[in-house]
């Protein structure tokens, strides 16, 4: 056993006797990048990922090509360090598709911020939801690095395969603003018209900008009628 195969291991026992409260932030990166780096000492490489974004949630939340501009970082690390969020974050969302009723602007909006949260680029979901406001699927509907495009088509035919009664939108600003802009104005609009002619109720659109979210039938754009 080499040098670095001790210390692993002594790490890993660590961790498996204490869970992460015993670890500083860039000991977990350490630890994290043990199963994407082999034979290698990887506290330096855990050091310049904390030095270049400055913080673990930033680390986690870049994207891949941003972690591998770090030395020692290649696409096999990025890779695993991208799927921790998502994880945690796919995991999040089946727990509150269990528990949670979407039936208020709080709950829509806790929800919609799980759901489009950790995210650098602009992304559009569509929540089907049942007439007791539970949610029966999402589907992300697009992404794009400023603006989302709709396919009504494609609500439509997400719409009916759900058997919707009710639909909530939501999408994200990456710039940090939950205001909603002249486009998403008529993006709306526009879904709104398609649901009302099947006969289904557009609940809200839910824009999130840095853990806060804008609702846009609390504001008075959508009618939910």
């Amino acid at each position: 056993m080499g040098i670095h195969d001790d210390h692993r291991k002594r790490r890993r026992d660590l961790y498996m006797r204490n869970g992460l409260e015993v670890f500083a932030d860039h000991e977990v990166l350490e630890l994290l990048l043990f199963y994407a780096i082999p034979r290698k000492d990887t506290n330096p490489i855990a050091h310049l990922l904390m030095d270049h974004f400055g913080s673990l949630d930033r680390v986690l939340s870049a994207t891949q090509e941003e972690l591998c501009q770090v030395e020692g970082i290649g696409p096999a690390a990025a890779a695993l360090i991208t799927l921790i969020p998502q994880i945690s974050r796919r995991a999040a969302l089946q727990r509150m598709e269990r528990e949670v009723i979407l039936n208020s602007v709080d709950a829509m909006g806790e929800y919609c911020l799980t759901l489009t949260g950790g995210g650098r680029n602009e992304v559009l979901y569509l929540v089907c939801l049942d007439a007791k406001g539970k949610v029966l699927s999402h589907h992300r509907l697009g992404d794009g690095s400023a603006s989302v495009s709709v396919n009504l088509r494609k609500v439509a035919e997400l719409v009916l395969r759900s058997n919707a009664y009710s639909v909530v939108l939501t999408h994200n600003h990456p710039s940090g603003m939950a205001l909603p802009s002249r486009e998403d104005l008529v993006a709306t609009q526009q879904i709104e018209q398609l649901l009302r002619n099947m006969g289904v109720v557009l609940l809200d659109h839910i824009i999130t900008a840095d853990g806060d979210f804008v609702s846009m039938a609390e504001n008075g754009t959508i009618s939910r009628r």
